[in-house]
Formats: structure tokens, sequence, C-alpha cells
């Protein structure tokens, strides 16, 4: 008992060892942190835009409410300011021919609440502006403008963030594990992907990168070096029709990095597999890519998809998501070099060999009976 709960455990800390190694998460997000740039923080800044949008919504909405509490408080101080120096205040007891600058600003609260009607144009009506001052008029217009700006920006900041690419690829859905089987005669490696909207995403195209760690001839070490890996439908793997799910495939040839791989080895390689689907958004004509990834225990070999697409009574197609990452073990060769062989020989067979020592002698017939 003892044995078993130990072994459970080694396993448990080597998967997650195994998950905290991972570069792309199954939702798509790199694992990847960046040590001693050189360049200055103050390039994010430079490039705000992208920044704001990048950021969560809770520091977004951060700084857009400190933006405007922080605007509606300098200028309800510099309002404040005005009536302080030309002395519309109470406590300078103004004549009662005194026109001031603000009417009705009594103190630091009301230049704070006239600040905020003017910046959010509410326009009560109870505190103006008069003719009296320049300044006035000119910090009026210099305020005015200035809330244009802070609200054209939060609005566009906040519709860009609503509208991005990312939010349309979370109803991209990849299966949780790959399969490795046979697929019209050759062994592949199957993964399953699936349009969770009725919309449709316009030229899309699918693509992989092995990623694993090679030494050089030369002795060097290259760390997540990369690896193409071309994914096709049976139409391809350009301008999918993602109506229903598809299944794609690599073919294991001997160009495929999987090729020297073996049911009983897959498991100790060190590899991660990322796919890559890349669209065009028919709503927004905006570009979207979606990725996931699979390591070593995610690759099933000897297994396939399950059924997902049926006809109903009413000659309408259905889509069972219930056994969309299902699978169903098959009859599979344990390595594809085995599989090649297998081929090469019955190729062989068929085709047949001519035995250069072979030579047909022609004898002449003697008859032992005498007359």
């Amino acid at each position: 008992m003892f044995s078993s709960l130990r072994q459970r455990f080694h396993s448990r800390i080597r998967e997650r060892s195994r998950r905290r190694a991972r570069l792309v998460s199954k939702d798509g997000r790199c694992n990847i942190e960046f040590g001693n740039v050189e360049q200055s923080r103050f390039v994010f800044l430079i490039d705000i835009w992208t920044t704001i949008l990048d950021l969560r919504w809770r520091y977004k909405m951060t700084i857009f409410i400190s933006a405007f509490l922080g605007s509606w408080f300098l200028f309800g101080l510099l309002w404040y300011v005005v009536a302080y120096i030309h002395k519309d205040l109470p406590e300078f007891n103004p004549s009662r021919n005194h026109t001031p600058c603000v009417e009705n600003i009594n103190g630091l609260t009301s230049a704070f609440l006239f600040s905020l009607e003017t910046q959010v144009t509410i326009g009560y009506g109870f505190r103006c502006v008069t003719e009296q001052c320049a300044t006035a008029i000119f910090l009026l217009i210099f305020q005015s403008i200035l809330g244009v700006v802070i609200n054209s920006f939060m609005c566009g900041a906040i519709l860009a963030k609503i509208s991005r690419s990312k939010n349309r690829a979370k109803t991209i859905t990849f299966s949780k594990n790959a399969v490795i089987s046979k697929r019209g005669g050759k062994l592949c490696l199957l993964i399953r992907v699936a349009n969770l909207r009725k919309s449709l995403l316009i030229g899309s195209h699918i693509y992989g990168k092995l990623l694993k760690t090679t030494i050089t001839p030369e002795g060097e070490t290259i760390i997540l070096d990369q690896v193409n890996i071309e994914f096709v439908v049976d139409a391809g793997n350009e301008n999918l029709f993602f109506i229903s799910p598809l299944t794609i495939y690599h073919v294991i040839d001997k160009n495929s990095p999987f090729f020297h791989m073996a049911a009983e080895t897959i498991l100790q390689q060190d590899f991660e597999l990322v796919v890559f689907l890349d669209g065009t958004v028919e709503a927004t004509s905006a570009t979207c890519q979606v990725r996931t990834s699979y390591i070593p225990e995610e690759v099933l070999w000897g297994y396939r998809f399950a059924p997902i697409v049926s006809k109903t009574k009413e000659g309408k197609y259905r889509v069972d998501f219930q056994n969309f990452s299902k699978t169903v073990a098959v009859e599979t060769p344990h390595c594809a070099f085995c599989l090649y062989n297998e081929k090469e020989a019955k190729a062989k067979e068929k085709k047949g060999y001519d035995n250069p020592g072979f030579v047909l002698s022609e004898g002449s017939e003697t008859s032992d009976t005498k007359m």
C-alpha cells in the first residue's frame, strides 16, 4: 500500500515538473519570463496604446478611475486658486456688485463639484463661468478638451479590449490529447479541433512546431529548438471549412521527427508539440490565432477519436461534444519504422526478383525399355 502511494506521489511530482516546463499552456498562454532586459521600461510608455490593451481589466479600470478622479481634483484646485486670486470666496467678504469669475464657488468642495460638472458636461446651471476673468475662460476650454481626450481614450480602449480577437479564440477548442494511429494506410498523429460558434473563421490555416532540446554536431545545446510540423486535413491545411469539428493529422513519414519514436519510448521523450490555428474572424475581419500544446503524456499511441458527428431523423447534422476528446483503442504498429519496413517487404513479395544463379538445363529423355 505504501509503495503504491509512493509511486503515485512521485508520478504527481514528475507530472507537475513537466507542467512547469511547458512553454505553452493548454489555453494558449506562454510560460516565459524575460530577464536582464537592457532597454528601459519607458519604451512601453512610448507604445502606450498596446500597453493599456495588454493590461488586465482591474489595472485598466484602476488607471481610468484614477485619471478621472485625478483630473477632477486637479482642476478643482485650479478653480479654487482662480476664485482665491480673484477674491471671490466668502472669507474675502466681496461686495454686492462684485462679479466673480465663477458663480457660487464657496470653497474647495464647490470648486471640485464645478470641475466635475465641467468635465463631464453635466451643466446643472447653478455654477457657471462669467466673462469677468480671461483665466477662467481659458481654464474652462482646456478642461473641456482634456475631458474629451480622456473620454475618447477610455471608450476606445474598452471597445478594443472587448473586441479583441483573443476573446474569439476562446471559442476554438482542441482535443485534450493527441492520438497516433493508422489513417489511409499511413501512421499519423491526429488532433481534433472544433469551432464552438456557428460563424466561420475565414482563410484558416493550421500548422505546428515541435519544441525540443537538441545538440548540434559542433556540441552546441539549443533549448527550445523548433521543428516544423505539417498538419493537414483531407482537403489540405489552408482555407478550412470550419463549420464542424475537424480531425487534423500529421503523417509520420521518414521526414517526420516522430519517425524514430515508438509506443514504448514516446513517454521517455522530452518534447512539446505546439499547434497553431490562424484565421480571420468573419464578424470583425480581425486576425485570430489559437494555440495549444501537447507533451508526451498527452500523446496516446494506438488510439483514434470516437465519432462525433451524426445525422438526425429530421435530416440535421448533430455534433456530440461529449465524445469530443473521447478516444478508442485500435490496432496500431508500435513504430513507424516497422510499418514502412512491412510495406516494403510486401511490395517486394508482389514485385518478385530474378535469381541470376538459376539456370534451366534441358536434357534428352532416355528410355530404359527394350524391345
